[in-house]
């Protein structure tokens, strides 16, 4: 068996949560249900479902009050039992 590299190949970027892999095309339509199942998606269809909104937030403001410290407990000596 013989196997053929291919350098003009089309490659696609799959993306599933952080996670991402790039196969070839060829591979991704004969794998499609697998990598669906799986939960990957072309990461292009990604781009183009997202907003162009932008949020603006503003920013909490702080409490005053001061940080409690927690008190060092006494070590026991023979003397305290």
């Amino acid at each position: 068996m013989v196997k053929l590299v291919l350098s003009n190949e089309k490659m696609i970027t799959l993306t599933r949560g952080n996670k991402t892999i790039k196969r070839s095309e060829v591979d991704y339509k004969t794998n499609k249900k697998m990598y669906d199942f799986r939960g990957f998606k072309v990461a292009e269809d990604l781009i183009k479902d997202k907003d162009e909104t932008i949020l603006e937030f503003e920013p909490k403001a702080k409490n005053a009050k001061t940080k409690k410290t927690r008190r060092k407990s006494k070590s026991k000596t023979k003397s305290d039992l």
